[in-house]
C-alpha cells in the first residue's frame, strides 16, 4: 500500500472550494463552508491549509474528468512521430484524431484541460486570498503556503501556454461582471509567468526535496507537493520552450544545482522507475499520485480520490491476459507505439524492453484502429496496480505519473551547455553519457544538440514531451534537418496523418464553449 504520498480530493461549490483530504491510512473529513461567511472560515492554519489541497486536486483530473479524457501523456504524444492515435475507430476521440493530423478545430480540441488548469489556477488565488485573513498563521507557514500556490499556478499556465499559447491572464480571482480577463498573446503569457516563477525560486522557501532527514524525522508523506527542485524543471522547460537565450544561463545553473547536490540521481534500472516499487525514487523529481486503496473515484464521481484510467486507455482490447495482468478484457486500445520507434532502439538498449511491451502476433486479441502489437510498457496495467480499489477498478490504477526525472535534469543541461557555447567533448558529453551509461550503450566521444534531441526521443517515448521537442526543434540552431520538427511532422506512408505540421499548429484551438463564455476571446489562427 502507497501511504507516504500527499492526495486530495476536490468538490467544485458555486461560492468556494471544500475537500476531503487524504493522509496516510485515515482522511480528514471538512465541513462544507457553505452559509458561513468566508472570511470566518479561511482564518486558520488549518482551513488554508485545505483550500490549498484543494489547489492541488485539479492536477490529479485531466486523464478522465469534465466529459473528455486528456491523460496528460496521450496529449503530448498524440501529434509527434511516436505512437498513433488507435482506440475504435477515427471517431473514437475524434478530437485526438484530429489534432493527431493536425486538423483540429473549435469542436474537436483538448476542452477540458483548459478548465482543468483554470480551475486550478482559481483555488491557488483563492489561497493566495485567504492568507491575509489568518489569524494563527506563522510567518513560515504563511510562505510555505503561499509559494506553493505561486507554484502550482505557474504550472497550470505553463500547461495552458503550452498547449493555447494566447489565453486569458489573471492573478487574482474575477469578482465583478462579465468575469473575464484579457486575453494576452502568448508572449506576453510567457513573459509574465516567468517572471512569477522566478519570484518563487528566488524565494527560496520552497525545498528542494522531501525526504528522511538527517536527524531522523521524516517529512517523504508530503511527496506530491511542489518543491525548488520542480520549479527549476518547469524553469528550463518554459526557456527552452520558449527558445529564451538570455535566461538559458540561468536555467543551466539550476540543473548543475540539481546534477551537483547529490539528492537526485538516475536510478540504476531503468525499468524499476515505472514499477510500484520505482515511485519516487532518487529518479523522481515530480510525481502525480494516484492511489488504488481507499478510492473514492468512480465513472460517477470523476474528480474525486482514486487511481488513474491510463492504463485501461493504452492496453490492448480482450487481451488474454499474461502473468501480470491476468483479467486483460478491458484494454481501450489507444496510443499504439510505431513500429519505428521499437525499431529505433539499440538491441543492447535495456530501455526498449522497459518502454515497448511486445504481443506477439500469435497472442490473439481484439484489433482495434491503427493496432500494432506494440504498447507503451511504462504505464501498462497490472493486477497489483488496480485489484486493491472498490467501485470502478478500470478507473482507479495506481501508477503515478512521472513528470520530471532526474535524466530530463541531465539532458537539459547537455543541451543548455551546448547552446551556450559548452564544448562538445565537455560536461554536456559527461551528462548524456551518464544517461547512456544506464541504458547499457557506448559512450560518445563528443555531442551535439542533434545528439541531445535524439537521446531525448529514446529516453521519454510515451511520457509526453516528444510533440514539444520537435515544436521547439524549429528553432534550435544545430539540430539536424531530421530531428525538426517539419523533417518529421508530415503526411504518413499509412495514410493516417495527411496533414503536414506547420508553425501555424504550434497552438491547439481554444473550444468553442470557451469563445461562446467569451465573445472577446480570439480563436488561434490554426489553418
Amino acid at each position: 500500500m502507497k501511504t507516504n504520498k500527499i492526495l486530495a480530493i476536490g468538490l467544485l461549490a458555486a461560492s468556494t472550494t471544500f475537500v476531503t483530504v487524504g493522509c496516510s491510512d485515515s482522511f480528514l473529513e471538512v465541513d462544507n463552508p457553505t452559509g458561513e461567511p468566508l472570511e470566518s472560515y479561511y482564518n486558520t492554519d488549518a482551513h488554508i491549509q485545505e483550500a490549498l489541497i484543494a489547489a492541488y486536486d485539479p492536477i490529479h483530473w485531466p486523464d478522465w474528468g469534465l466529459n473528455q479524457y486528456n491523460a496528460l501523456n496521450i496529449d503530448g504524444e498524440i501529434m509527434g512521430d511516436n505512437f498513433w492515435v488507435g482506440g475504435g475507430s477515427k471517431t473514437d476521440m475524434q478530437n485526438w484524431h484530429m489534432l493527431a493530423n493536425y486538423t483540429g478545430d473549435e469542436n474537436n480540441t483538448l476542452g477540458s484541460l483548459w478548465t482543468v488548469d483554470y480551475s486550478g489556477i482559481k483555488r491557488c488565488n483563492d489561497v493566495l486570498k485567504y492568507l491575509d485573513w489568518g489569524k494563527d498563521l506563522t510567518p513560515e507557514n504563511r510562505q510555505l503556503y503561499e509559494m506553493q500556490a505561486r507554484l502550482l499556478r505557474v504550472y497550470y499556465y505553463n500547461m495552458l501556454w503550452h498547449y493555447f499559447g494566447n489565453i486569458p491572464f489573471y492573478l487574482e480571482n474575477l469578482s465583478t461582471p462579465p468575469y473575464t480577463a484579457p486575453q494576452l498573446k502568448a508572449d506576453e503569457v510567457y513573459a509574465n509567468i516567468i517572471t512569477e516563477l522566478e519570484a518563487v525560486i528566488d524565494s527560496k522557501v520552497l525545498p528542494l526535496k522531501y525526504y528522511k532527514n538527517a536527524s531522523g524525522g521524516n517529512d517523504e508523506g508530503q511527496r506530491g507537493r511542489v518543491t525548488q527542485a520542480m520549479a527549476y524543471m518547469i524553469y528550463a522547460e518554459m526557456v527552452m520552450y520558449q527558445n529564451d537565450e538570455a535566461r538559458f544561463p540561468k536555467a543551466l545553473g539550476y540543473m548543475k544545482e540539481l546534477i551537483s547536490g547529490g539528492q537526485y540521481a538516475l536510478n540504476p534500472d531503468y525499468a524499476n522507475i515505472w514499477a510500484t516499487e520505482g515511485e519516487w525514487c532518487d529518479e523522481s523529481i515530480w510525481e502525480i499520485n494516484y492511489e488504488q486503496t481507499n478510492n473514492e473515484r468512480g465513472w460517477g464521481s470523476p474528480l474525486a480520490i482514486g487511481g488513474t484510467v491510463l492504463p485501461t486507455l493504452i492496453s490492448p482490447n480482450s487481451f488474454t491476459g499474461d502473468d501480470k495482468w491476468s483479467q486483460g478484457g478491458d484494454g481501450w486500445g489507444f496510443m499504439p507505439m510505431k513500429k519505428e520507434t521499437y525499431d529505433m532502439f539499440a538491441d543492447n538498449d535495456t530501455r526498449r524492453a522497459a518502454t515497448c511491451w511486445v504481443i506477439p502476433q500469435e497472442v490473439s486479441y481484439t484489433l482495434r484502429y491503427q493496432d500494432t502489437h506494440i504498447w507503451l510498457q511504462k504505464y501498462r496495467p497490472e493486477d497489483k496496480n488496480y485489484k486493491q480499489s472498490v467501485g470502478d477498478q478500470n478507473l482507479n490504477y495506481n501508477n503515478n505519473y512521472r513528470y520530471y526525472r532526474f535524466a530530463e535534469t541531465l539532458l537539459n543541461a547537455a543541451e543548455l551547455s551546448l547552446r551556450t557555447g559548452g564544448s562538445a567533448t565537455g560536461e554536456a558529453l559527461t551528462w548524456i553519457n551518464k544517461v547512456r551509461e544506464r541504458a547499457g550503450l557506448d559512450a560518445l566521444t563528443t555531442v551535439s544538440v542533434d545528439d541531445v534531441l535524439t537521446e531525448r526521443r529514446l529516453e521519454f517515448v510515451g511520457e509526453g514531451k516528444r510533440y514539444f521537442d520537435l515544436v521547439r526543434a524549429e528553432g534550435i540552431s544545430g539540430a539536424s534537418a531530421a530531428n525538426k520538427a517539419t523533417g518529421v511532422l508530415v503526411p504518413d506512408e499509412l495514410g493516417y496523418r495527411t496533414n503536414s505540421w506547420s508553425p501555424k499548429k504550434k497552438y491547439i484551438p481554444i473550444a468553442q464553449g470557451e469563445l461562446d463564455s467569451d465573445p472577446a476571446l480570439v480563436q488561434n489562427d490554426y489553418k
